[in-house]
């Protein structure tokens, strides 16, 4: 039995979604055949082509061919301007964000040789603040940086070509992502599905064609790990139908875990046969059982499939069978990357920030310490999921085993450890093990600050070869952050981001607005303690995320302990995560959520941390009264504990 695993369209392109990876690793650990490919980077790399850009010119004419000049979008007048430009230089850019063409970075450089866009206006805005800011970035010999800045821009202007003017459900890192993005109905992806495929799903079906081909497989199984996965892996599933209707067609990922649980739609089984919640393995292996005939269909784990009701109408049918336990940790096995074309990946420079521009620059084999969360009380987060609330870790020795084995696999030495919060006890023995055992590997990964984390202690993480950390500071709010349980305080935070920065340790900090209950003086009073933490080098980098109430999280099933009033919902037949709430403060979030994203832009470019708050934001805000030596008083004390 041969399976096929397969990422659809979009994620990161700079380096492999891990699941299939893990999956092919487990499923030839137990004896069978499996291959993989990547549909996502080869969809982008085959749209980026010259060859390509004609076509797309060709829709982008006939879309637009009423229109007057100054009616046209910037990004489309510019490419239409430009196209000879475009057509010329598209596939060298490429290449060079491959790492297969590095000489090209001074012609890059001149600024003479790609056409800019729209998507280059953020240096000149950023230009007209403080002076030269190619130059304070990158100096005058990081060349290769500031080359793969620029062409970064240019890929972006080109992404929103696509966009903008051929197929509105493409977008580099998303693909189609408001047609599933918690969607009570199937309808809209239905109707796309059934329309004429667009320009990127005609070459998706080319893609699948010539995988089918090349693998013979006797089963497909698809990851959707986010909504813009969905319709990419609907259009797969739809042309592997096409070309042979007998052959199974499985789909699980974190899309799937989280949203569709109370799935009724049967239509969505017209395109593929089975869905598997929660952690792959186990729900995997028993449904291939099935195909071969070793395991009957009430045997399956955690698995819908369309059956027939007592009247003999299609019914989808759930089999939970909770009695087979999951594969632990330290009998999933290590990742493989065969099959996957680790040369493709583009390495992107999106934001002139060291920090943020590690999730799309690099190539990271992607592992996971421990299966989900250890700490699993956040009453904002899926605490009630298998992913969130099943804490299960290998061992230290068992990891950087795996790590040796994908360095000899893949030649890669960069680690991303995708964990919920890296558990850190065994983090520290992780750590020990690799300097005792001289695996040199730079690794990063989420953590949560709380005080464990003394100096010494990421100084010994910093020697081991931890290069970055992400985690939640949320609302800078110690009200909320103990209404919402994360478990630290804001002057902890402070203290623990320090000694990582301390340690030569890049941080991000997750930020979160529009929490229950939260007044807008909390919300000014959030940003003006970020803003002392960052002018303080506490952490680097920074991303506010408006909060949305979730079915699976505390909030989401017992609001009134948060003082919010559940919006009526619509029946669920297709997908169901996101909960719209009345909160009583009435504060005006949405107006509040543009200053913080445009202070929180600018800090991260270093500008900005002398102006007021009122600066930020387009209607007066209450003058925040919070003294403004608080980080400077908590950071003076660091800590040096050695509890664990």
């Amino acid at each position: 039995m041969t399976v096929l695993l397969m990422t659809p369209p979009m994620t990161q392109l700079n380096t492999p979604y891990p699941a299939t990876a893990y999956l092919t690793g487990f499923l030839r650990s137990q004896g069978y055949e499996a291959v993989q490919r990547d549909p996502a980077i080869e969809l982008f790399l085959e749209m980026m082509t010259a060859p390509a850009l004609e076509i797309i010119r060709q829709h982008v004419e006939e879309n637009f061919e009423h229109f007057e000049d100054d009616e046209l979008p910037d990004v489309i007048r510019n490419f239409l301007a430009e196209f000879d430009r475009y057509h010329l230089t598209v596939e060298s850019a490429i290449r060079f964000l491959q790492g297969k063409d590095p000489s090209l970075a001074l012609r890059i450089n001149s600024r003479r040789f790609l056409p800019e866009g729209p998507a280059f206006d953020a240096i000149a805005q950023m230009e007209a603040v403080s002076g030269d800011v190619l130059q304070a970035a990158f100096g005058n010999l990081g060349v290769q940086d500031k080359a793969k800045y620029l062409a970064t821009l240019f890929i972006n202007d080109l992404s929103n070509v696509i966009t903008q003017g051929v197929d509105p459900y493409f977008e580099v890192s998303r693909y189609g992502e408001q047609l599933a993005a918690a969607n009570p109905s199937f309808d809209n992806l239905y109707d796309t599905l059934m329309d004429e495929p667009s320009f990127s799903s005609e070459i998706l079906e080319q893609l699948v064609e010539q995988y089918l081909e090349e693998t013979q497989p006797s089963v497909v199984a698809l990851t959707v790990p986010f909504p813009g996965n969905m319709l990419g892996a609907l259009r797969i599933a739809q042309t592997c139908k096409a070309i042979n209707p007998e052959i199974p067609i499985v789909i699980g990922g974190g899309f799937i875990n989280t949203e569709l649980r109370a799935l009724k739609d049967p239509r969505v089984f017209e395109f593929i046969d089975f869905i598997c919640l929660d952690d792959g393995e186990r729900p995997f292996i028993t449904l291939l059982e099935y195909f071969e005939g070793k395991r009957e269909v009430d045997e399956l784990v955690r698995t819908y499939f369309l059956a027939e009701d007592e009247n003999g109408l299609p019914h989808v049918h759930f089999n939970e069978n909770a009695l087979l336990q999951d594969i632990p940790q330290t009998e999933v096995g290590a990742p493989i990357y065969d099959g996957l074309p680790l040369g493709e990946y583009l390495s992107l420079c999106e934001m002139l920030n060291p920090m943020h521009r590690i999730w799309s620059d690099g190539r990271w084999n992607k592992l996971t310490i421990a299966h989900g969360c250890y700490w699993r009380k956040c009453s904002f987060c899926d605490v009630s999921l298998d992913y969130i609330d099943r804490f299960d870790a290998a061992g230290a020795d068992v990891l950087v085993d795996r790590i040796e084995a994908l360095i000899e696999e893949t030649g890669e030495t960069g680690f991303h450890f995708v964990d919920e919060a890296l558990p850190p006890k065994l983090l520290y023995t992780f750590a020990k093990r690799l300097i005792e055992r001289n695996v040199v590997i730079s690794w990063w990964g989420n953590i949560r600050f709380e005080r464990t984390f003394s100096q010494a202690r990421c100084q010994l993480l910093a020697d081991s070869g931890c290069i970055a950390v992400s985690g939640g500071l949320e609302v800078a709010s110690d009200r909320l952050l103990k209404l919402m349980k994360k478990g630290v305080s804001v002057e902890r935070v402070a203290q623990v981001t320090k000694a990582f920065s301390d340690a030569g340790i890049l941080v991000h900090a997750y930020l979160m607005y529009g929490f229950p209950t939260q007044t807008e003086q909390e919300t000014i009073d959030s940003l003006e303690m970020v803003r002392q933490m960052m002018d303080q080098g506490c952490f680097q980098s920074a991303y506010w995320h408006r909060f949305v109430a979730t079915i699976h999280s505390p909030i989401g099933i017992n609001p009134e302990k948060f003082g919010i009033t559940l919006a009526e919902r619509p029946e669920i037949l297709f997908a169901e995560n996101d909960v719209d709430f009345t909160d009583p403060t009435g504060t005006d979030h949405e107006m509040l959520g543009e200053g913080l994203r445009k202070a929180i832009y600018n800090y991260m470019h270093g500008i900005g941390f002398d102006q007021p708050m009122n600066f930020w934001f387009e209607q007066p805000v209450t003058r925040t009264k919070m003294k403004k030596d608080l980080v400077s008083r908590a950071i003076s004390n660091l800590i040096d504990s050695n509890e664990e």
